[in-house]
């Protein structure tokens, strides 16, 4: 399963366009790192006073992404990045709806989004309703209602969404 990991830094004031252009460079020679299967800049809107400029990398493994993180070639980005920005780099990998239509291109349309998600949500809570449903039917509203919507969440997390998005990749990605 690809790794995805979001990454924010804080630039420093008046050093926006230099940090802009350095990350671009650093994108297209780290796509020479073997397992980089996407990277992504997220910058502030044009006229904000926004300062933070995300990052979204996509590897092909947890070893790819340590790999990646290890190398000379990162540590020497990591440096520069460090003379434009102020504070410590903040990554965090992506999981669940965050991480199920991650791209390294484009996002799909939303409309793809709502029926992929649809094709993982209606399956599984008819499922559950017909297993589950009738052994908390006598519970609590609240409990049971928890209960069920927790499983849903945790099958559609870990099972189902991963698995419809690699069954529907090609139709969401358009190729």
């Amino acid at each position: 399963m690809p790794i995805h990991i979001a990454i924010t830094r804080r630039v420093r004031a008046g050093c926006e366009a230099q940090f802009q252009q350095a990350l671009r460079e650093f994108l297209q020679t780290s796509f020479g790192h073997g397992g980089v299967q996407g990277a992504s800049m997220l910058a502030p809107l044009p006229g904000s006073d926004a300062l933070e400029f995300g990052i979204l990398r996509t590897f092909a493994n947890e070893a790819e992404r340590d790999a990646f993180y290890q190398s000379p070639m990162f540590k020497a980005w990591d440096e520069r990045a460090r003379t434009l920005t102020e504070g410590e780099p903040v990554h965090r990998q992506l999981h669940g709806l965050e991480a199920w239509f991650r791209s390294p291109h484009n996002p799909p349309p939303r409309w793809k989004m709502a029926v992929a998600t649809f094709l993982g949500v209606f399956p599984v809570a008819m499922v559950l309703n017909l297993t589950l449903g009738p052994v908390i039917r006598s519970w609590p509203f609240i409990v049971s209602n928890a209960v069920f919507n927790a499983c849903v969440l945790a099958l559609l997390t870990w099972v189902v969404m991963p698995l419809v998005t690699r069954i529907l990749h090609r139709w969401l990605q358009g190729t």
